[in-house]
């Protein structure tokens, strides 16, 4: 994932960040904005939201990240000898790259509840793993699928929750839009974020937990 810079639309200096908050469907400016960096290295900012008070969150760097250090980033695909395994009760987040912004903030809910989680990514699981299976969907117990129609049509998210049913794991459905789930996913638990985020965010911790 290719890192993001922020436009000058963005007046990061004046410390105005916009985001799209996924609760109220619409994009506000942050109260708060707190330079972050993701499990991956990437530069982010998390707030809160005007409206709901829930938090937002949004890649790109700002001049507020050159003044904390830059975590190691976490290579789950680096051969076994040298990182560590994530832990078996991680969250897998099977993703299309047009939901980004509905990933991270659930991304970001779970990290405040410390939930230990990996977010998909095309481009990577493009790459020829040894097996031809990344790492981290062997290595996460359950997986939160973000369900809409680009996802659903998207091959690499597809195998992703394929790879799961076949090994006998958990997959939870986080609807974003209205996109009816494979055949097979049926009876997945699934809850609707369209419609109320706290609710359905409330049901898929509950689902994650069992």
């Amino acid at each position: 994932m290719a890192e993001v810079v922020y436009n000058d639309l963005d007046s990061p200096e004046s410390g105005e960040i916009e985001a799209f908050c996924v609760r109220d469907r619409q994009r506000v400016i942050m109260i708060d904005p707190t330079p972050v960096w993701t499990g991956r290295g990437h530069p982010a900012t998390r707030g809160e939201c005007p409206i709901c008070s829930g938090s937002v969150f949004r890649l790109g760097r700002t001049p507020a990240h050159e003044r904390i250090a830059r975590p190691p980033a976490i290579h789950v695909a680096e051969p076994k000898a040298r990182r560590a395994r994530l832990a078996p009760d991680s969250v897998y987040i099977a993703f299309n790259a047009a939901d980004i912004d509905f990933a991270m903030q659930l991304a970001a809910d779970l990290d405040r509840l410390r939930m230990p989680h990996w977010l998909h990514d095309g481009e990577q699981d493009a790459a020829r793993w040894a097996g031809g299976v990344h790492p981290a969907l062997k290595e996460c117990g359950r997986m939160v699928l973000v369900a809409s129609p680009s996802a659903l049509d998207a091959p690499d998210v597809t195998a992703a929750w394929q790879f799961f049913r076949q090994k006998g794991k958990p997959v939870i459905i986080a609807q974003v839009f209205d996109a009816p789930p494979p055949d097979v996913l049926r009876r997945a638990p699934r809850f609707d974020f369209g419609v109320d985020y706290r609710a359905a965010f409330r049901g898929l911790l509950a689902a994650l937990n069992e």
